[in-house]
């Protein structure tokens, strides 16, 4: 994080607790998917474009994953975070990975994950939405 200048913030213990849950959502959601079959490639692919928490493959489908943590409901629910924007530039990175794997003819699609927690940070639920990102 940038302030005005170039002078990075300092990180918050918010902040800090923001991508412990994160990371901790993205390790529960990819064993999550193993156990569902899914075999996972690689995690938190980035390219200029951005990121995308995980990749994977489901029988013969590449399959790109976002995975959203939230601790209570507070904010909505996990899954609604995946906005118009967000799938948009999903589509984007997912691109931008066939290209540099040479691989612009494998069947693919995005799948999210929700990972939910309650405020006392007891897990409660993880769902998966397989397809969850259409070409809008």
């Amino acid at each position: 994080m940038e302030k005005p200048g170039g002078h990075r913030a300092a990180k918050t213990a918010k902040d800090t607790m923001r991508q412990n849950v994160g990371r901790l959502g993205e390790r529960l959601a990819a064993r999550a998917l193993s156990e569902r079959g899914y075999r996972i490639l690689e995690y938190n692919y980035r390219c200029r474009l951005g990121e995308i928490d995980l990749v994977a493959e489901d029988a013969d489908d590449l399959v790109f994953v976002e995975v959203k943590t939230r601790r209570g409901d507070l904010y909505g629910l996990p899954e609604e975070a995946v906005t118009r924007a967000k799938r948009l530039k999903l589509a984007q990175v997912a691109a931008c990975y066939l290209d540099q794997h040479d691989t612009p003819d494998r069947s693919w699609r995005i799948d999210v994950v929700a990972v939910q927690f309650n405020r006392g940070g007891i897990l409660e639920e993880i769902r998966v939405y397989r397809h969850a990102v259409s070409e809008e």
